[in-house]
């Protein structure tokens, strides 16, 4: 996926959960919009190097939109989640990464009960595929975690993929890690003890749990490693 042009900075402070002050290489302080909803740990580092994006939409609140962070460790990660759908659909249409095998037709945010579920693949003569994609950016140790706070929604998401599979759905969770450090994913036990058992309940009923990782520059962000989990 190819990103509009960048400018570089340093993040001062993220703050009111979608707003974010960066000072810009030319010295300009700007306030940024920050797309994503998430507790942003481990990726919310102030005097860390980020990228923003300008956009002269004139209904825009702000034209300023952050995309990048370079952590510590010198990792790159994408916090815009808003992507994370975007590169997934990418990689099923290319037919390169994931395994799912055309022809089918492809929906978007489908509802599925009490959720409404990212994509929905309809093979010909085949039984659906649901998948429900979540980004990854918290990495503690050498592993990423999912979520990075507690996730009602995400429960939820996991429930209603257990209840499509029982009645007979393929249902596939797709952990799309927006970090280029992170090479394996977990259920983050230790910040939300309620998903990982949902998880878990949901693995063992048959849910599907896949890794797309992603490679990251200043000019794209690349889907380029598939595998499945557990």
């Amino acid at each position: 996926m190819r990103l509009p042009p960048l400018w570089s900075g340093v993040l001062i402070a993220r703050y009111k959960r979608f707003l974010a002050d960066i000072r810009l290489d030319d010295g300009r302080i700007i306030t940024a919009h920050c797309p994503n909803t998430g507790s942003m740990r481990a990726v919310n580092v102030p005097g860390c190097r980020v990228w923003v994006s300008w956009h002269d939409n004139p209904k825009r609140r702000l034209a300023w939109t952050w995309e990048l962070i370079e952590l510590p460790d010198g990792a790159l990660a994408s916090i815009h989640t808003g992507r994370a759908n975007a590169l997934v659909q990418e990689a099923l249409e290319t037919g390169t990464l994931l395994p799912f095998e055309p022809p089918w037709t492809l929906q978007r945010e489908v509802r599925a009960g009490d959720s409404r579920l990212d994509f929905c693949l309809t093979p010909e003569g085949g039984v659906p595929v649901w998948l429900e994609v979540k980004q990854v950016t918290l990495k503690e140790g050498d592993c990423g975690y999912f979520p990075d706070s507690v996730s009602t929604r995400g429960r939820r998401h996991l429930e209603t993929l257990m209840a499509l599979r029982a009645g007979g759905d393929r249902a596939v969770l797709v952990f799309l890690v927006a970090h280029d450090g992170i090479d394996d994913v977990r259920p983050a036990a230790h910040l939300d003890p309620a998903y990982a058992r949902t998880f878990q309940m949901a693995y063992e009923a048959g849910v599907e749990v896949m890794m797309l990782g992603c490679e990251i520059t200043p000019e794209q962000v690349t889907a380029c490693h598939y595998r499945r989990l557990y």
